[in-house]
């Protein structure tokens, strides 16, 4: 029975309970899957700014915070902590190693994903309307493959205690592992799609553990604050059952294993990884008391001939600000602080797109999203009284960075401008990006591993 945590479902995510699993959850494996379209992109644009960058920024913290006890229980890593920059990230692994004392260390790390140059301005994006990069207008960040398995298996193979890659496909970090514990054939389409049902259900972190599934009178989920992240415990035929710490918050259901089983998955009987065409559509959840949950019957078949590359691309800068309004008819001085933004506003040039206006506790994340038609329930209706808090947010992209700046002026001007009241502004101007999709060739892809050593 192979045993696995996750330690990170985000870029961003918690600390303290990884550390949790590398000392107490008797891993064989743990996975750090820090990787989106967006981080990804950033991480090119950290490493143009910086050779040096480009890799997570929690890496160093991360593998401080874990390696001794791993060290000590013989539980290896596998992470796309690499992000943009993986022999930046393996180089900084092997150096904390030295610091902690834990000389012999090895560090695998995988390059291969950056298929920036395989891209060209006639590459067609199928998220794009099957548009061109040149379509797009804006100049190229980088381009990244996901890989799967094939990438990843070298560096287990070779015995390396911390696995590093780029841009590989979230099910395949947990998947590999297995794949080499049990031997399967790399055809074996059936016990790849059951290691890829584990993968996808762990790869979300707390996700699964009652993080994003709780809502409170609905959903509730205990110690939340100490929510744990998963452990799969995976036996030689795929079969799994999924649980946490004893000791830790949150919680594993039949309910939030569903949610997680269907997280971002478009078609359950095909779901498309580099690896396997999964098929999640006969899986059957069964709880078994403790938090403990068994996971059976995915399957699957051919993997796809094409790879999926995720395009970045220069967004421009994005402005934010916002001022805010309190008191009895905090609403009404808020819509008039729009509209005077709104005017002024389409005086100013350089914007690619239109300015958004938000007015924040009353209509700003549905403010986009459609009014109700016939066939929808209607919005209460508003009571416009008991409305006494309301911040008016702008924001704006351009790539024009005077064009964003006197958009934070416009409305830092609404504090002595009018209307009354206002006060709190606060205001930024970011760097952005944007992304694509397109396929490539799996035959134009070579992945390659190199070991390192502290």
């Amino acid at each position: 029975m192979l045993r696995m945590g996750c330690g990170a479902g985000f870029s961003s995510d918690r600390l303290g309970p990884a550390i949790d699993l590398a000392r107490d959850g008797d891993l064989d494996w743990l996975v750090f899957e820090t990787i989106g379209e967006r981080t990804l992109a950033f991480g090119h644009r950290d490493r143009q700014a910086d050779p040096a960058r480009g890799y997570n920024p929690q890496l160093g913290q991360r593998m401080r915070g874990v390696l001794p006890h791993l060290q000590r229980r013989g539980t290896r890593i596998v992470t796309n902590m690499g992000v943009a920059n993986v022999p930046a990230a393996g180089a900084l692994t092997c150096r904390i190693a030295s610091d902690l004392g834990l000389d012999g260390l090895t560090v695998a790390i995988i390059e291969g994903d950056d298929v920036t140059h395989l891209m060209t301005p006639d590459t067609r994006l199928f998220d794009y309307g099957d548009r061109t990069i040149a379509e797009v207008g804006r100049p190229l960040v980088g381009a990244n493959v996901y890989l799967g398995i094939d990438a990843i298996l070298p560096g287990i193979e070779a015995g390396c205690d911390v696995i590093v890659t780029g841009r590989v496909a979230d099910p395949s970090l947990f998947l590999a592992p297995l794949v080499h514990q049990y031997g399967w054939a790399r055809d074996d389409w059936a016990a790849l799609g059951r290691g890829t049902l584990v993968g996808h259900l762990m790869e979300c972190g707390m996700q699964i553990t009652g993080g994003y599934f709780a809502d409170p009178g609905v959903k509730d989920v205990p110690r939340l604050a100490d929510c744990g992240y998963p452990i799969a415990e995976v036996a030689a035929d795929g079969t799994a059952t999924i649980t946490k710490l004893a000791q830790s918050g949150g919680v594993v259901s039949a309910r939030t294993v569903k949610e997680q089983l269907l997280y971002e998955v478009h078609d359950p009987a095909a779901y498309l990884t580099p690896d396997v065409t999964a098929d999640f559509s006969g899986v059957s959840v069964t709880e078994r008391g403790g938090n403990r949950v068994a996971v059976a019957g995915a399957t699957g078949s051919r993997r796809p001939d094409t790879l999926k590359v995720t395009v970045g691309f220069d967004g421009g800068h994005l402005g934010e600000a916002g001022v805010s309004y309190a008191g009895r008819n905090a609403l009404g001085r808020a819509r008039l602080a729009r509209d005077i933004l709104t005017e002024r506003l389409s005086r100013v040039g350089g914007f690619d797109g239109a300015v958004r206006i938000d007015l924040v506790g009353v209509d700003s994340l549905h403010a986009t999203a459609g009014r109700p038609g016939e066939d929808q329930v209607s919005a209460p209706a508003l009571d416009e009284d008991a409305i006494r808090d309301v911040r008016v947010r702008a924001a704006a992209r351009a790539r024009d960075r005077e064009a964003v700046e006197m958009l934070l002026w416009e409305v830092e001007s609404l504090l002595c401008c009018g209307p009354a009241a206002g006060g709190g502004y606060r205001g930024r101007i970011t760097p952005s990006v944007i992304t694509h999709s397109a396929l490539i060739a799996r035959d134009a892809v070579r992945p390659t591993c190199k070991v390192l050593r502290a």
